[in-house]
């Protein structure tokens, strides 16, 4: 007479979707025996030779395998939802909390996932994406105008007969920061919720 617990079919559907963002390595730590562990592993489409599962671990731990992970070179993002995790979350370079997790694993975190669904873990990457994406145009687009309209509202081409007046100078700089906000406002188009 056995008992085992039932992958979540989200979690299959999270592994496969960090994969497609290009997720180079997963790993899972568990305290779980070794032989389930890896069960559940090959179950949710881990690789031989390209993740890692650490089985066995005690809960202190954990902390130890996300720096060595750390120490390795890697850039580490966990997730967790228990006391046991909120060590390794705080020792990661993101920390993703389950929303339903414990109080010490939220705290502990830099990121709380709305819900129990592992799926958010995507739509976190997707979001962090874009932000980059939109914070580095609307850089190249302040930045740029502040290098072209500013120099030629001050006059340094003047001599050449290419002038900016300083009225239509504020102009553009208005026109610069809506801009900046309307591109910023693009980031509502991003997928954040689990697709079903």
């Amino acid at each position: 007479f056995g008992l085992e617990d039932q992958v979540r079919p989200e979690a299959r559907a999270a592994v496969a979707e960090l994969r497609d963002l290009g997720v180079r390595k997963i790993v899972m730590i568990t305290g779980d025996a070794r032989p389930v562990a890896e069960a559940v592993a090959a179950d949710l489409g881990f690789r031989p030779g390209v993740d890692e599962v650490f089985a066995e671990v005690l809960p202190a731990d954990k902390d130890k395998a996300v720096a060595g992970l750390r120490e390795r070179g890697l850039t580490v993002a966990m997730v967790g939802d228990g006391v046991n995790d909120a060590p390794a979350l705080a020792r990661a370079d993101v920390g993703l909390a389950i929303g339903a997790g414990t109080d010490v694993a939220i705290e502990s975190a830099g990121v709380v996932l709305a819900g129990s669904d592992p799926r958010g873990v995507g739509g976190v990457i997707r979001l962090s994406r874009a932000s980059y994406r939109k914070m580095r145009q609307n850089l190249a687009w302040a930045a740029g105008y502040n290098v072209v309209a500013i120099p030629l509202a001050a006059g340094v081409l003047a001599w050449a007969g290419i002038a900016l007046s300083p009225a239509l100078g504020a102009v553009l700089m208005s026109a610069s920061t809506i801009v900046v906000a309307l591109n910023a406002q693009l980031l509502r188009r991003v997928r954040i919720a689990p697709v079903d």
